[in-house]
Parts: C-alpha cells; sequence; structure tokens
C-alpha cells in the first residue's frame, strides 16, 4: 500500500522559515505528475475560498500534482502564518523552438523572500526566503532556467493573497507583466522592485473589506442637521402660555403617512 503524507501540523512556536520547509517537503512527498492527466481542475477565476476547497481535497486524495495545484497547496498551508507574504510569480521561457509555462508561490517573511512549489527541476521549486529582495529571487531562477538551457522570456508577477480561506476574492495572478526582450536589465530589476513596493503599500494600507458596521450606518438614512422634522418645527414657535390650550389646527397638523417606524 502506498503511504500517504501527512498534513504538517505546527506548534506555535515553530519558526516560518522551519514551517516552509515542511510545507515544502509536503508538496514534494506528493510527488510530480508525470501522467499527462492533470487530477485537479483549477480554474484561476474562482474565488479563494473554493479554490482552498480544492486544496483541502488535494491533501485528502495525496495524488502527484504539478505547479499550478502545488501553488493553490501552498497558499493553502500556509494560512494560518500571518506574518507570511505570499504572491504567484510565473514564468515564460523558450527552448528549442517551444515556449513552457512555469508557476511557483513567493512568499517574504521578514523583508527575506523566497518561494514555493514543485517541478521537474530541483532548482525550479523551493526557495528559502534568503533573498533580500525580489529581483534577487528572480534572478537566482533566471540562472536555474539559464543551467537547463532555457531562455527567460516573462515573468508575471501577482499580488499578495489574502489569508482569509473563507474570503470571496479573487487571487490576482498578473499585477506586473515583465518582457524580457522589451526591457533592458537594469529596466527589469526596476520593474521588480517597483511591484515589491506596491505590494507593501498594499499591505500597510490594510486592504481588507470594509467593516458590516460602517456600511450599515451609511444605509440608514436619517434627518439632515437643520431638516427639522415636522414635530419640532411646529412646537417651538407655537408653544403658548401654561394652562392656554392652542385650538387643533388641521393644515397645521404633520402628515404622518410617508413615515415609517425604522427599527
Amino acid at each position: 500500500q502506498i503511504p500517504i503524507p501527512s498534513v504538517p501540523v505546527f506548534q506555535p512556536s515553530t519558526p516560518i522559515p522551519e514551517r516552509l520547509e515542511a510545507v515544502q517537503r509536503y508538496i514534494r512527498e506528493l510527488q510530480y505528475n508525470h501522467t499527462g492527466t492533470q487530477f485537479f481542475e483549477i480554474k484561476k477565476s474562482r474565488p479563494l475560498t473554493g479554490l482552498m476547497d480544492l486544496a483541502k481535497e488535494m491533501t485528502k486524495e495525496a495524488l502527484p500534482i504539478k505547479c499550478l495545484e502545488a501553488v493553490i497547496l501552498g497558499i493553502y498551508l500556509t494560512n494560518n502564518m500571518t506574518t507570511l507574504d505570499r504572491f504567484p510569480i510565473s514564468f515564460k521561457t523558450h527552448f528549442s523552438g517551444n515556449y513552457f509555462r512555469h508557476i511557483v508561490l513567493g512568499v517574504n517573511f521578514g523583508g527575506r523572500y523566497g518561494a514555493l512549489g514543485i517541478s521537474r527541476r530541483e532548482e525550479l521549486m523551493y526557495k528559502a526566503p534568503v533573498f533580500r529582495t525580489l529581483s534577487e529571487l528572480i534572478f537566482d531562477f533566471e540562472e536555474a532556467y539559464r543551467r537547463c538551457w532555457h531562455t527567460l522570456k516573462k515573468v508575471k508577477l501577482g499580488h499578495c493573497v489574502s489569508h482569509d480561506p473563507h474570503s470571496v476574492e479573487q487571487i490576482e495572478w498578473k499585477r506586473s507583466i515583465l518582457d524580457l526582450d522589451k526591457l533592458t536589465r537594469e529596466d527589469f530589476r526596476k520593474e521588480l522592485e517597483r511591484h515589491a513596493r506596491d505590494m507593501r503599500l498594499k499591505i500597510g494600507k490594510g486592504t481588507g473589506p470594509p467593516s458590516p458596521t460602517k456600511d450599515r450606518k451609511k444605509d440608514v438614512s436619517s434627518p439632515q442637521r437643520g431638516q427639522a422634522s415636522p414635530h419640532r418645527r411646529n412646537s417651538r414657535g407655537d408653544r403658548r402660555p401654561s394652562g392656554e390650550k392652542k385650538p387643533a389646527d388641521p393644515k397645521a397638523m404633520p402628515d404622518l403617512n410617508g413615515y415609517q417606524i425604522r427599527v
């Protein structure tokens, strides 16, 4: 009987780098899918919550996976690491007249970049979070491709993925598309650092959904200051001395038919 890999479980005191190594070890134990048949259908347009349900199914089935499945699984297994930023990195390369595509999950912890994933090539998957900049990480992948006789043509970078497994937002897969044929080496590096800066700014602003309380306050319509209700408008100027009753004026009575009691 084929052993089923165990999903890693962490203690609160386990350092993030050790957790990443355990997650990568689990992904590697599932093995790369060489069959030519993809066992799990992944639609990139699905909301995050749907993709996380699919990742949970992957852990139950424990079937071989490919690079896109490894990215979804990596997101699922790192959701509780709230100090870790995750974002997709896609590569397009050229070799022997053909184009090839690959994707990994970029990670950033404590200002150091790394990656999780799976590939036929050992050097095109896991990268420990030791790279000082995003450009250093991408250049390391480029060098790994060069050793495999591949020429890097395009790099697509997504934005940080939410840690909420029930989020209905979609993963932003290609926020920045960098064509190496149109960029100088220095421009390529600058674009990578610009993307890294944009991710830091987005995280710093806290782009979470607005709280229900704020939305509820906006929806409740109340009289504006200065738009006094008919009761108040009629009562101030028409006050009479004590004991003197004002005759009922049908025209002065407010029309209450248009008012509703709000709960």
